[in-house]
């Protein structure tokens, strides 16, 4: 290979070679404008000086070639107004998922349930010796995420509660007013945050490839600030962002974070891609590029994973031999193979869509620790609904707790027992 061809090969991996009226489009390695590259079965010409003094296959030819190898399988792209593209179709079983639909608000209460006979009750305050005796903690879960998956107001939610508690699945009656109260307690979050992951672990059994992402949850509070950059005042709605991992397969959420509304996405995966690899095989992560870092492709790489994570416009090799430096390679001149597995991570953006049409895309809560415990209800209805689904069409029956741990709790462990 010579230094013609090296050049060549370093363009059509760091640089945007495109197509335009029969001619490629090399850039100048110099940053100064673009070459037109003619190929065709007749020769090759490059307008650049070398080849016009030469008459040898240049740099900018090299390039060219390689990126018609790579991306267009050794022929110029034609585009072909006529043709009309036909739509991808999936198949769906629809007598399994009419099942799931129409039995869902049944079935959901069986599961929660049997999730929230897991909770442990916190020790009560030994210096409080008077007062009402206070709602169990797994009656608290229990009215708060149900009343998320109705999507009804306090007084509307009276009825479900009431039902609720005729069929066993809450200890005592409950006032729908004093549901928000619940919703207001931090100490909730933590313990919502661990019923999501143990909701996911029955769909362990075929979730090997996650995705990853971040999304808001509008709120009615509004903020203002300051635009420096036109120096002028805006504002506008506050907002909950959510940073969470899914199984491509079901959509499950397997780890979930909520911090402040300004948190980039790069610094949450850690978190999110550790707390995944606790309970599952992980075998590939798909992200956008905004997890693009050296840690975060060392850290998926660490877990045993391939991480398919897009390069930017001006990322570079790296250093020879490093992950970085294979991954980039993988992603210029195997592009068809990468963005075939980078493709599921359009699955995480299913995920916050099913959540926001199902449970509504924005919050009632007013208070901060309100409003994360309602956004953590939204993703736990989520996680019952995708097993609600796996069951009538996988056959995948939930368990959630270990018999023995269940019975030093609560006693014995009741079956799962699905009205119809």
């Amino acid at each position: 290979m010579d230094l013609r061809e090296l050049k060549g090969l370093e363009i059509a991996a760091r640089c945007h070679v495109g197509y335009k009226d029969g001619k490629w489009l090399v850039p100048s390695q110099s940053g100064k404008g673009k070459y037109k590259v003619l190929l065709s079965a007749d020769g090759d010409a490059c307008e650049c000086e070398d080849f016009q003094l030469h008459r040898v296959p240049c740099k900018h030819i090299h390039a060219a070639r390689l990126v018609r190898e790579r991306d267009h399988h050794g022929k110029s792209p034609v585009i072909d107004t006529t043709a009309v593209p036909k739509r991808k179709t999936y198949k769906q079983n629809w007598p399994a998922y009419n099942l799931a639909q129409m039995t869902e608000k049944h079935r959901l209460q069986v599961l929660l349930h049997e999730l929230c006979r897991g909770v442990e009750e916190p020790p009560r305050d030994p210096n409080k010796k008077v007062g009402r005796k206070r709602v169990p903690m797994a009656d608290q879960i229990f009215a708060c995420a149900f009343k998320v998956y109705s999507t009804f107001s306090s007084r509307r939610f009276a009825c479900d509660l009431n039902d609720a508690h005729e069929r066993g699945y809450l200890s005592r009656p409950i006032h729908p007013n004093k549901v928000n109260h619940f919703l207001e307690k931090p100490e909730l979050a933590p313990i919502l945050g661990s019923l999501i992951v143990r909701s996911s672990l029955p769909l362990r059994v075929i979730e090997s490839q996650f995705a990853g992402d971040s999304s808001g949850f509008s709120t009615s509070r509004f903020v203002r600030w300051y635009d420096e950059k036109y120096g002028v005042t805006r504002s506008g709605k506050d907002w909950v962002k959510v940073h969470i991992m899914c199984g491509v397969t079901t959509n499950v959420v397997t780890a979930i974070e909520i911090l402040d509304k300004n948190a980039g996405d790069a610094p949450q995966l850690p978190a999110l891609v550790g707390a995944t690899a606790e309970n599952f095989t992980v075998k590939e992560v798909s992200l956008d590029k905004a997890y693009l870092s050296n840690d975060n492709l060392a850290l998926i790489a660490g877990l045993g994973a391939t991480p398919f994570i897009p390069f930017k416009s001006n990322s570079t090799a790296g250093e020879s031999g490093s992950l970085w430096e294979r991954m980039f390679h993988f992603f210029q001149f195997q592009r068809e193979e990468f963005l075939r597995h980078y493709h599921m991570r359009s699955n995480v953006e299913s995920t916050f869509s099913m959540v926001k049409a199902k449970f509504r895309d924005h919050v009632r809560s007013k208070s901060d620790p309100a409003m994360v415990n309602e956004v953590l209800c939204k993703f736990l209805c989520h996680n019952l609904c995708c097993l609600i689904s796996a069951h009538c069409e996988l056959g995948i029956e939930a368990t959630f707790w270990p018999e023995k741990e269940v019975a030093d709790m609560h006693g014995p462990p009741a079956l799962l027992r699905f009205p119809g």
